[in-house]
């Protein structure tokens, strides 16, 4: 048994920016399921967006709702694209570094944008912002990360979370209780044959929250990118950035002709690819960078350059064979503006909440600002509300009682993997029959 302030469950961008906006007189403690550098913020390529100036709202902000098919939550989106140049602030605070000109920041565009507004690092923006905030968090002596540790199930009582059942990698179980926990635990792709998560994400936490009642949103939104490397018999795709497809790259099919407009959303571009491909009889297509210079190539996408030429595809000669892969999230359990969910103290923040702003398709470049645009409203609500919770000692045998009678079922909770799949195929039917 442990015992934190605040627990935080994911290490990832928003449960590594949330730590940071915490007050340091509270005890912080994360877990996570695996190695910190283990989560899909890491493999983030294309970019952060930002609100370059007040004559970009009206385009950003319509933007977002085009994409998200205009189901998006509208004060989601407003708090988000104004918080922008914030978060951007904070970031370049922590050490991030963009690309940058004699002129200043540079640009760059991805589908469904109607302007460049999108800042970057080379084609590995994730792993630059996620690397500086672990790097930030690990200094931080209120704050304890235990990896290999996976949570699986809440402690509620009366309708509050009062901290969580965690698995160790021995298998041993035990309980932490905190006064607030913070859901981080990222989305589903690995419940997804093609996916670019990584393989560990397979929706654990809601789950959970499924057993305890706790409000859920939009399940089925799932995102499908449009380009991820192709090869047979792989495990976790290599993404293959929206960015590429913003700077000229075209989609060809077997006859080497184009078929489509790349630069629509990603839900639009997916579907073209899976009809081209159905009709070719082809397990792919192909991403032509032939217009584009080597020597830019080189330097924008430097990543996707060396991962192609060692595996036989030398740009820009050669086309790269691009499939549909899972990618993200845009349901989750459901939170409000802060982050709050439907059980007291209890927040879900990034890409396991759904906060609405991405309605049911995401806009570009949108998730990395996203998650910490909430993590950081989250890591606020809570300092501003904080309360220590009636964490008795009768509450505490009582769920250490528990932890040794419910053994055996609480280990075949490690993994919902058939439990989200039928779940979240019963959501996308619901919404197919207009329930």
């Amino acid at each position: 048994m442990k015992k934190a302030d605040i627990l935080i469950v994911g290490t990832g961008v928003s449960g590594l920016f949330c730590a940071l906006n915490l007050p340091e007189d509270k005890n912080i403690l994360m877990i996570t399921k695996d190695i910190c550098e283990n989560s899909d913020s890491f493999l983030a390529q294309g970019g952060i967006c930002v609100l370059k100036d007040e004559k970009d709202y009206e385009s950003y902000y319509n933007d977002t709702m085009k994409a998200g098919h205009y189901e998006n939550r509208k004060e989601s989106v407003d708090i988000m694209i104004r918080s922008s140049p914030e978060i951007i602030s904070d970031l370049i605070g922590f050490g991030v570094e963009f690309e940058k000109d004699e002129n200043g920041f540079i640009y760059t565009r991805e589908g469904a944008h109607s302007t460049p507004r999108i800042l970057f690092h080379e084609d590995i923006t994730g792993e630059e912002i996620t690397s500086k905030l672990l790097a930030a968090v690990r200094k931080k002596p209120n704050v304890t990360i235990l990896e290999f540790n996976t949570m699986i199930d809440l402690i509620v009582e009366n309708g509050e979370c009062l901290g969580i059942t965690v698995k160790d990698e021995n298998g041993r179980l035990y309980n932490i209780f905190a006064d607030n926990t913070v859901i981080a635990t990222g989305g589903v792709g690995g419940l997804y044959v093609h996916t670019t998560n990584y393989r560990h994400l397979t929706g654990d936490a809601l789950g959970v929250c499924m057993e305890h009642g706790i409000e859920l949103e939009n399940i089925d939104y799932v995102q499908i990118h449009p380009t991820s490397f192709y090869m047979a018999n792989h495990d976790r795709r290599f993404l293959i950035s929206e960015s590429v497809r913003g700077e000229g790259a075209v989609l060809l099919d077997k006859n080497g002709d184009r078929f489509t407009d790349e630069l629509q959303p990603r839900d639009v571009v997916t579907a073209a690819i899976r009809k081209q491909m159905e009709k070719d009889g082809t397990p792919h297509v192909w991403l032509s960078l032939k217009n584009m210079d080597e020597e830019m190539i080189k330097k924008h996408f430097p990543h996707i350059y060396e991962y192609c030429r060692e595996h036989g595809v030398n740009l820009p000669e050669d086309s790269i064979p691009v499939v549909p892969a899972q990618h993200y999230f845009m349901g989750g359990v459901h939170v409000d503006s802060d982050s709050k969910t439907s059980c007291g103290r209890l927040y879900a923040v990034g890409e396991a909440s759904c906060n609405g702003v991405h309605g049911k398709n995401r806009l570009a470049s949108n998730s990395l600002l996203e998650s910490l645009v909430f993590a950081k409203r989250a890591a606020a609500h809570i300092a501003q509300n904080y309360k220590k919770s009636n964490i008795t000692e009768n509450i505490i045998e009582k769920y250490e009682k528990q932890l040794c009678e419910k053994r055996d079922r609480l280990l075949l909770r490690d993994d919902y993997v058939s439990v989200m799949r039928a779940n979240i195929e019963k959501a996308k039917e619901e919404h197919l029959n207009g329930k």
